[in-house]
């Protein structure tokens, strides 16, 4: 039951409709009998630093995740940044502190790690193919590279994003392979959409489905549907695909730690 003391969080981002946060965050919530709520909160793709003021404001609103388009301008807008935010430029996870200080951080490409080691999928030494260079695939490349995958091939429609993203990726981990890639996506062992296209059924894909290695591995960023077009073709093609939801079931026992929901676990 919602009463006047319950606490507030949230999800923002532009279009919200096919977010999974709030549900897992709920029944987390439920499960441990705290008295808090999660709710998604649309804010236009140009209209971040008005609602950021509003979300100061709930002084009752004790963190919010961020999703796209908001990743960025969030990490500007953010008080302070600490962990892999500090290095991608962009944060999903904000807490308030009792100051009022909003501080965030970035654990999308740590969640996505724990869910494909979840599932049974290696990462180091591995190669992987990476569409998308925006907040998901930035996040992604750091945490893959930073991981031990061998090779890292980034591939963005705005080539500049992608380049920008590999030199930072490469200075940070010279041991991996990082180069910049097309829409051909054969010689790796993972191939992964990081950008929105998935969350309509008329969605192309973000790179050419049919250059992927057969015994390849389709991995998904889009949590909603589960069996996005991507997935859908690929899984008739014969591919193991994994899903989009395994990133953020993977990330909730983090992004509960960061916002002091639970007791932060050595090594985490």
């Amino acid at each position: 039951m919602i009463t006047g003391t319950t606490r507030l969080y949230a999800i923002i981002g532009d279009p919200i409709a096919h977010v999974r946060t709030p549900m897992a965050f709920n029944d987390w919530f439920a499960s441990r009998k705290i008295d808090a709520v999660c709710l998604p909160i649309h804010i236009g793709r140009d209209d971040l630093p008005r609602g950021w003021a509003g979300l100061k404001s709930m002084v009752n609103l004790d963190g919010f995740i961020v999703t796209a388009p908001h990743k960025g301008e969030a990490r500007q807008l953010c008080d302070a940044v600490e962990g892999d935010g500090v290095h991608t430029g962009v944060v999903n996870t904000v807490r308030r502190e009792k100051n009022g200080r909003f501080v965030g951080t970035l654990l999308d490409g740590r969640g996505f790690v724990r869910g494909l080691q979840n599932e049974g999928h290696k990462v180091e030494g591995r190669r992987f193919y990476l569409a998308g260079a925006g907040g998901a695939g930035t996040a992604l490349a750091y945490a893959l590279a930073g991981s031990g995958a061998a090779a890292l091939t980034l591939h963005n429609r705005t080539r500049a994003k992608a380049e920008k993203l590999a030199a930072g990726v490469k200075a940070a981990f010279p041991a991996c392979d990082v180069r910049l890639g097309s829409a051909n996506a054969s010689g790796h062992d993972v191939a992964v959409n990081a950008t929105s296209l998935g969350l309509e059924p008329t969605d192309g894909h973000s790179f050419d489905l049919g250059s992927v290695d057969r015994d390849a591995l389709v991995a998904e960023v889009v949590m909603k549907p589960d069996m996005t077009p991507l997935l859908i073709a690929a899984k008739a093609r014969g591919h193991k695909i994994h899903f989009g939801i395994h990133m953020l079931n993977s990330q909730l026992a983090l992004m509960m730690q960061f916002l002091g929901l639970e007791p932060t676990r050595e090594g985490a």
